[in-house]
């Protein structure tokens, strides 16, 4: 098992038994599991653990070669959703954040999640709600479920995380009154939509999401969250453009006149003007005379889709009293 609390506890050196995640470029990272006597072989060299064991977290190693190197990273949900192993489509983390946001995940809060798939979500739902919190999640699939599970204890997170092999679909979630939000992964959520309105606690609202790729899903999910009472219920899809940041030359006013030179005469005080005007630009990091300027441009396409995330909540019951 882990030293690491993966989630909601860091620490600052590595040691034997430590998951660790090793930074090679931005497109190639992986965990490793730190053990004495272990070597890391990679396309720069070998890396043994004994030489890592000992470093930082955030610390550079290099090969016993000496051609390249690597970085010694500490877990996060976020760096495990870059290196999950896919068993099924994942959620990343425009997505995470916007339904952790509009779930309300925060500490002590007991969250229902189905299905489990590759455990990408259900990382960063155990952190929102640590130390106090719980997080039931449930997978149909019986190896993705066991798969899950052994994850599950290498990162210390039993104590917040509780999965269960079970069709929801069929059987329900076999709980009653007990969860704060329910996140539903499915691909009949609204079938789902009464076994969800039965977790959830009836003296405070109650939140809901469906994460649906079509929107025909939506659709039907919507009319059995309005059919079962709930309210607000309203659909987003997040997409991500990237901005190109360029540095293009500025023609000066010489230039934008036709390249011809003029000659411009200054008097005492426009030569004291532009004087404080060019100390101005020095103080702020510019060159007077510069000719270069830095602009930003948002990409021609949007990354994405990858869902439609549909939210609702239910209202808590009103007693007499």
């Amino acid at each position: 098992m882990s030293a690491v609390t993966m989630l909601h506890q860091y620490k600052t050196t590595i040691e034997d038994g430590d998951l660790v995640v090793v930074y090679i470029n931005p497109e190639s990272m992986l965990t490793i599991t730190m053990k004495k006597g272990s070597v890391l072989n990679n396309k720069f060299g070998s890396f043994p653990h004994d030489k890592m064991i000992g470093l930082k977290y955030g610390s550079m190693a290099t090969s016993l070669n000496g051609r390249g190197f690597v970085y010694l990273l500490h877990p996060t949900p976020e760096l495990w959703t870059q290196v999950v192993p896919h068993r099924t489509q994942i959620l990343y983390l425009p997505d995470i954040s916007f339904i952790s946001l509009y779930l309300d995940l925060k500490p002590g809060k007991i969250v229902i999640e189905s299905g489990t798939g590759s455990g990408s979500f259900s990382h960063s739902i155990a952190r929102s709600i640590a130390p106090t919190g719980h997080l039931y999640t449930f997978e149909y699939h019986e190896l993705r479920a066991e798969t899950a599970r052994k994850e599950f204890i290498d990162h210390n997170l039993t104590e917040i995380v509780t999965i269960e092999h079970r069709d929801v679909l069929a059987n329900g979630f076999g709980k009653v009154g007990i969860a704060d939000a329910v996140f539903l992964d499915l691909p009949a959520p609204w079938d789902a939509v009464a076994s969800a309105k039965e977790a959830l606690r009836r003296d405070t609202i109650g939140r809901v999401c469906s994460f649906s790729p079509c929107i025909e899903q939506v659709q039907r999910t919507a009319l059995a969250l309005d059919e079962h009472g709930f309210a607000d219920i309203r659909m987003y899809e997040c997409l991500v453009r990237d901005y190109e940041v360029r540095t293009l030359p500025l023609p000066d006013i010489e230039e934008a006149i036709g390249g011809q030179k003029v000659n411009f005469k200054l008097n005492k005080n426009d030569r004291k003007k532009r004087k404080l005007e060019s100390g101005a630009a020095s103080l702020a990091g510019q060159s007077g005379t510069s000719s270069e300027v830095m602009l930003s441009k948002p990409a021609d396409q949007a990354r994405g889709h990858t869902s439609y995330l549909t939210f609702a909540i239910l209202a808590p019951e009103v007693t007499s009293e």
